[in-house]
């Protein structure tokens, strides 16, 4: 693939926030820890205190992985070395993380664990004497099965029609079978389809917890270059992290932080991306996960009969700090402190809600990461790039609006000048004279003669407006091209990453789609990538 880059800022498709925390800001200083630069990782490698016990990490992981070996081995020995790695104080770990959308949801999800690996291979090439592991935390205990439930591929959306509750990790994906039928449909028969088909067959048909489900595939995806994949729905390293979870659901620390946090954000025009409750955490045991709050002096859990004194909650949290789940503002902390973690990669709404964290990870003394922007991709096939190609247009203009790209591209090949800009120049000038001559005569008069500059400059707008519109019936079969070429690469007027599954991809290239966005994605530039066929 040729692969081509431009800025951020240039596609539309970034917030404000991300784009000064790209360009450096410094009023967003105080809200994450050191740059995203090679400057940055070395500071912080240098007072890097890992919280969490490496060994029973890399037991834990071991452990787990125990459920996908009696069925592969393939890619295995590369992430047991990894995870065998973690327990020296010379590695480190690059994490993302995600939800688990049926066959990996969203393009973006595979870019962002490219991102991380790419991140990984280029620190250990800055600092040879450390070892970086990328890692993928599957979101397991997030229950929000409706975000998962579905993907897009080649127009079509394949939905798993189930009535789900309680954490997704622990659905039982026994219930997938059309979804999966509909799916490997669509992957068809041609190139590595039959490849593709295999993983996600034997992913939700072999597994009786989708977290494992999704382990294999991801593995099968990505286990040659070491990607460990975690799930922390666990005893063990719940475990670790019991102390802060009964320090921040009695003192309801991350709530008075957070908002703190937020109100200043508000106040540099930030749009907040997640709001605290008095009680980060929810119950969780199987076919349940719900909110903890704190009513008439006793700890509750909704929409049950459950309740605790605070006693009782000490004990229970001690004894079963599994059944306490994180919502999304706890959960950064509970990863950072059990993963010796420097950099997290995720999308522009995941940084920005990070930066509203900081404090909270200074209250307990937990180190900050890194926040890594994963890279974006646009992949453009042989077909539609020879369109933009047989219509002369720029990478660049693909990312404008459809109307702004018909009417520069009427202006640029019409054999007619469409453009009054001359025009307005020339009617500039004299409403300069107008405005002196107006002021000597009466200085009350000038601001009426602005006035009818005003409405003629609307005037001329509305009629240059119209030579473009009269124009473009001229070029109606050529403009239809661009309908076609915008519908294809930015399905919905979104971007490609944002809906369409990786699936098809796949089928045409096989692993080299993935060795191909590796080569090519750079996660320190920071520029949107555009890969052509």
């Amino acid at each position: 693939m040729d692969a081509a880059c431009i800025n951020y800022k240039e596609t539309g498709f970034f917030s404000n926030t991300v784009i000064d925390y790209l360009e450096d800001k410094p009023e967003l200083k105080q809200f994450y820890s050191q740059r995203p630069d090679l400057e940055g990782f070395k500071a912080l490698l240098q007072n890097k205190k890992v919280t969490g016990d490496r060994n029973l990490l890399a037991k834990v992981l071991t452990n787990q992985y125990q459920a996908i070996s009696q069925l592969t081995t393939h890619n295995l020995p590369q992430v047991l070395d990894n995870i065998n790695l973690l327990k020296s104080p010379k590695t480190y770990t690059i994490t993302t993380g995600h939800q688990l959308n049926i066959f990996g949801g969203p393009l973006y999800f595979i870019y962002k664990i490219v991102t991380g690996i790419k991140l990984a291979k280029q620190l250990k090439e800055a600092f040879p004497d450390k070892n970086f592991v990328p890692v993928y935390w599957m979101a397991s205990e997030d229950h929000d099965f409706a975000e998962i439930n579905y993907t897009n591929i080649g127009g079509k959306k394949v939905h798993w029609w189930y009535e789900a509750s309680g954490a997704t990790g622990r659905i039982n994906p026994d219930t997938m079978r059309q979804a999966l039928n509909q799916y490997k449909g669509v992957l068809g028969m041609e190139h590595h389809a039959h490849e593709l088909a295999e993983i996600v067959e034997t992913a939700y048909t072999k597994f009786d917890r989708l977290a494992d489900a999704t382990r294999y595939m991801v593995n099968a995806l990505f286990g040659q270059y070491g990607l460990v994949i975690i799930d922390a729905d666990d005893h063990q390293l719940k475990q670790q992290f019991a102390g802060i979870m009964e320090r921040d659901i009695i003192e309801q620390n991350s709530f008075k932080n957070i908002i703190a946090t937020n109100e200043q954000l508000v106040e540099l025009g930030v749009h907040i991306q997640v709001n605290p409750r008095e009680i980060n955490f929810f119950y969780l045991v199987d076919g349940l996960r719900e909110r903890l709050v704190f009513e008439d002096n006793i700890y509750k859990v909704l929409n049950t009969e459950l309740s605790f004194s605070e006693e009782e909650l000490k004990k229970e949290i001690g004894t079963y700090p599994e059944r306490f789940s994180p919502n999304v503002v706890m959960r950064p902390l509970y990863q950072e402190y059990i993963l010796p973690n420097i950099a997290y990669v995720g999308g522009g709404a995941e940084v920005v809600y990070w930066l509203e964290l900081k404090s909270n990870f200074d209250q307990y003394k937990v180190d900050f990461p890194i926040l890594i922007l994963r890279n974006s991709g646009l992949i453009i096939p042989k077909q539609p790039a020879s369109k933009i190609a047989r219509m002369e247009l720029e990478i660049g203009e693909l990312f404008k609006p459809i109307d702004t790209i018909k009417s520069e591209w009427v202006k640029k090949h019409s054999e007619h000048e469409l453009s009054l800009r001359e025009e307005r120049r020339e009617l500039q000038h004299i409403f300069e004279k107008i405005r002196l001559r107006s002021f000597k005569i009466d200085p009350t008069l000038a601001p009426s003669a602005g006035a009818v500059q005003t409405r003629l400059e609307h005037a001329i707008n509305n009629l240059e407006k119209k030579l473009v519109k009269a124009e473009k019936k001229n070029y109606h079969t050529r403009l239809e091209q661009i309908d076609h070429i915008k519908g294809d690469l930015f399905p919905k007027e979104s971007l490609q990453e944002r809906s369409e599954n990786f699936g098809l991809f796949y089928v045409k290239w096989g692993q080299h789609f993935i060795d191909e966005l590796i080569r090519n994605f750079e996660p320190l530039d920071f520029k949107f990538t555009v890969l052509t066929e």
